[in-house]
């Protein structure tokens, strides 16, 4: 069987992905806890690592063993939460660690626009984070929420699966300055790797547009032209959710001081910066998808003008041989070219060297 072309496997791909819409909330208190994302896996587990710079811990642990972990003498708690779908879980996180229950409204709504929030015993931050492997796939969004609180960092995700294993391997290393840092640093850690991938992704869109670019020239087929409005779609979802990331990263500077120590805040502003980059090139390529569309109608449009061009050409070199046959067309009796013995001969050779004239003209004429 012949293979899909991989603009083919990514309009299938991205059409399989289904259009979400949050959970109807209309009469629901404030800080009504309602889960309105898909359930993407089936159990919601804890991924919990401790560490300082001697030592480090980890292992997959249920929510009641996580009270006893506590209770170890490490520097730093990086809590995990994969999955969000069990409201009853979150809940309960939420008594242990005194998180305010707009906080797990926020982390329970999928569809939360990225923010930052600083309360006094904890800062707060939801965005996106997205994965696209190679230019033939889709981009993958998944909304990834963050809670540092003293020597706790809590992370909540939808599914198992994230852009977060360097720096788990970091971690594992004694002599890296992540082990010698706190939460503050941990949190920069993560955020800039969300970021870090981000540069990943649009390197892989701008391979694809650069696809659709040579194909809207070579090929303006009707694949093309779904695949240019399926790229120009995604690119609106991709800057919804990138976009308000550098209202997050500034935040930090400018509402978490107290929390975040002097020997961070410059990571944390060189994040910005990566951010503004971000943002920037998503918007080049912004810009640029709308750019092939156009050149699709251009190439479209010339392609017309050559077919209409030839045509008019064929046309204009019958017009003057039909007006030689339907001259000779008429039932007139006394027509006297009709009695010479040569004279089909000599109607059909000024015929052709009309047509042989015409063609020398266009071509002089660089119609051809």
């Amino acid at each position: 069987m012949a293979q899909k072309s991989p603009m083919k496997q990514f309009q299938k791909l991205f059409k399989s992905k289904k259009r979400k819409r949050p959970a109807h909330r209309v009469g629901l208190p404030p800080a009504a806890l309602v889960f309105t994302g898909d359930k993407k896996q089936e159990e919601v587990f804890i991924n919990l690592i401790t560490y300082d710079e001697q030592e480090i811990y980890e292992e997959k642990i249920k929510l009641s063993q996580l009270k006893d972990h506590l209770k170890l003498q490490k520097k730093v708690f990086w809590i995990d939460v994969i999955g969000l779908h069990d409201v009853g879980i979150l809940e309960e996180i939420g008594q242990i660690f005194g998180i305010h229950k707009l906080t797990l409204e926020d982390i329970l709504s999928t569809f939360q626009r990225p923010k930052m929030e600083a309360f006094e015993e904890y800062i707060f931050a939801t965005l996106k984070m997205i994965q696209c492997n190679s230019p033939e796939e889709p981009i993958v969004e998944e909304q990834v929420s963050f809670l540092m609180a003293k020597n706790i960092l809590i992370t909540f995700q939808e599914k198992e699966g994230d852009v977060f294993q360097f720096v788990r391997e970091r971690l594992q290393d004694s002599k890296r300055t992540i082990r010698q840092r706190g939460t503050d640093y941990l949190l920069y850690a993560l955020l800039d790797a969300v970021v870090d991938n981000y540069f990943t992704v649009l390197e892989h869109i701008g391979e694809r547009i650069e696809s659709l670019e040579s194909q809207a020239i070579i090929e303006p087929g009707t694949e093309t032209l779904n695949a240019l409005y399926l790229q120009r779609r995604e690119m609106m979802d991709l800057r919804r959710s990138v976009y308000p990331l550098r209202e997050v990263i500034g935040a930090f500077d400018k509402y978490a001081e107290d929390k975040i120590s002097p020997e961070v805040r410059p990571f944390i502003r060189d994040l910005y910066e990566n951010t503004i980059q971000v943002i920037e090139t998503m918007e080049v390529f912004r810009d640029m998808s709308s750019g092939v569309l156009d050149l699709y109608m251009n190439s479209l449009s010339n392609r017309m003008n050559n077919v209409m061009k030839v045509l008019t050409i064929i046309s204009t070199i019958f017009i003057p041989l039909s007006f030689v046959a339907g001259v000779y067309g008429m039932n007139f009796e006394y027509m006297p070219e009709l009695q010479w013995r040569y004279g089909y001969f000599y109607v059909l050779s000024g015929m052709g060297i009309a047509v042989i004239g015409m063609l020398f003209y266009f071509r002089f004429k660089k119609w051809l």
